[in-house]
């Protein structure tokens, strides 16, 4: 089967977070189960390709019609991993993807309404044409509708099309929609891109959601959330609606990147069967970060993104209860938001002097894989959390999560106490309520059974080692999934 994957990211090369990893991760397996796989993105000018062959011309010139102007743009190509990477590169003194970063610009939705009108004049062609078109998040939200409305001279081309973070859903004006082709008035209607909170205004996840053939989200206790309750963002009716061609399908994590027993980023290697292994990394950690040498204080670690979504008042309130009990903390993090950047500045200047507490503001990978692999606990306080890479990862390096019981994380993670599975499943601390009051009592008990019974914190480290979080198991998920997506085409043709 040929799936082309069309998203705003994918690692290494482009990355901003874990939708980068997702079509990584996906993209690789499928390849190797024997799928022919093509991901097409944007030619940022913040291509990484460390390690990588530069991109090369294919020969192939698109005209992409664009707000009364055709605009050239070039296909550009390498291999990742086995599976081809195509880049869709504007000539136009919009300079749509020449921002110095991937997100974040005033115009972010007139680039990506852009991206997805010339990425439907590639698969326009014969030569470019997959079995199925695979489109993620609200950057290509509106590419079901486009492809939708070109039927009568394209035929349909059947679309999966993945929700991660329904956060963000891509309001755009009117006049964006005409700019690409399409009519506003037949649009803009309830029945169709009109936004639930503000019918002027299109709302392009919307869009993708009525004109995909198969919908899914990154967990199943996810895909109920959003259809029953307020994580559902505006648009709950709207899934309940499609709810015949939606559910959710559990991410994984690429276990060639992530694993203790092969990371060249981490000093020393540890498996199940040598995890006193790990004290050498946590040694190395403390290093590191100069922090105190202190063999009597388990380590917390936050690996996150410092927004809203993350709980960042939660962060905040553990890291101070993980002092207060004894621990030291360790934070890894970055904050988009002005306001939140400003906080955790004052946070770090104010905990800097403490031999127990290191924050790093910024993302530095290398940073990340030794703080898995020295860490003992992780704390993942989000009030929505579709999937969550990071509980998979830190479970694979025998960090114990400490997590809010929401979406993947509450498929992922069964309490240590409170918890109907057998204790060989057990793997973590969960805890319900958003309140600093819920995090404590979590925290307090993993700290109790770290200090108090370590053979059994150690237990719980193996049962999350020994789990199976790669990308097999999804994989064959997807390509049901998209087999309906096709079966689905083909009824409605």
């Amino acid at each position: 089967m040929h799936i082309a994957m069309v998203s705003a990211e994918c690692a290494p090369i482009a990355k901003a977070g874990g939708l980068g990893d997702f079509v990584q991760g996906l993209a690789r397996e499928l390849t190797r189960i024997g799928e022919r796989v093509e991901v097409i993105l944007p030619a940022y000018d913040v291509l990484r390709f460390d390690g990588l062959d530069r991109p090369r011309p294919l020969g192939i010139e698109l005209q992409v019609p664009f707000a009364g102007e055709v605009i050239q743009c070039r296909v550009l190509g390498l291999s990742l991993d086995g599976y081809e990477c195509r880049l869709i590169a504007p000539r136009s003194g919009h300079g749509f993807f020449e921002r110095g970063r991937i997100y974040g610009e005033p115009d972010d939705a007139e680039r990506f309404v852009f991206f997805s009108r010339a990425l439907v004049e590639y698969v326009s062609r014969p030569e470019s044409r997959p079995d199925v078109l695979h489109c993620n998040d609200w950057q290509t939200g509106l590419v079901p509708v486009l492809l939708a409305e070109r039927r009568a001279t394209l035929g349909r081309i059947p679309v999966c099309y993945s929700l991660h973070n329904v956060g963000y859903q891509g309001w755009v004006e009117a006049g964006l929609l005409a700019a690409v082709g399409l009519d506003p008035a037949r649009l803009l209607t309830p029945e169709r891109l009109a936004d639930p909170s503000d019918p002027r205004r299109a709302n392009l996840m919307k869009g993708g959601i009525a004109a995909a053939d198969a919908v899914n989200t990154v967990s199943p206790r996810h895909a109920w959330e959003l259809r029953h309750t307020e994580q559902g963002m505006g648009l709950q009716s709207w899934l309940q609606r499609y709810d015949y061609k939606f559910g959710g399908i559990l991410n994984g994590i690429d276990d060639a990147v992530w694993n203790p027993l092969t990371d060249p980023l981490i000093p020393a290697h540890f498996g199940p069967e040598t995890l006193p292994h790990k004290a050498i990394d946590r040694h190395a950690l403390r290093g590191h970060l100069g922090l105190e040498d202190a063999a009597d204080r388990p380590i917390v670690a936050i690996v996150s993104r410092l927004d809203r979504q993350k709980g960042v008042e939660l962060i905040a309130h553990g890291i101070h209860s993980a002092l207060s009990a004894g621990a030291q903390v360790v934070l890894l993090g970055h904050a988009i938001e002005p306001a939140i950047a400003e906080r955790f500045e004052r946070l770090k200047s104010a905990l800097d002097p403490n031999p127990h507490a290191h924050l790093e503001l910024g993302y530095d990978e290398s940073l990340s894989h030794l703080i898995y692999a020295g860490a003992d606990m992780i704390l993942i306080p989000s009030l929505y959390e579709p999937c969550g890479l990071t509980q998979l990862i830190a479970m694979r390096y025998g960090t114990v999560p400490i997590a809010r019981r929401v979406g993947g994380l509450a498929d992922t993670l069964q309490d240590a106490n409170y918890s109907a599975a057998p204790f060989e499943q057990r793997n973590g601390y969960l805890f319900d309520e958003p309140t600093g009051e819920a995090l404590n009592s979590a925290l307090d008990r993993a700290i109790a059974l770290w200090r108090d019974h370590p053979s059994y914190f150690s237990q719980l480290r193996l049962n999350g080692m020994r789990g199976d979080y790669s990308w097999r198991r999804p994989a064959r998920e997807y390509l049901a999934l998209y087999a309906y997506a096709r079966e689905a085409r083909v009824r409605r043709d």
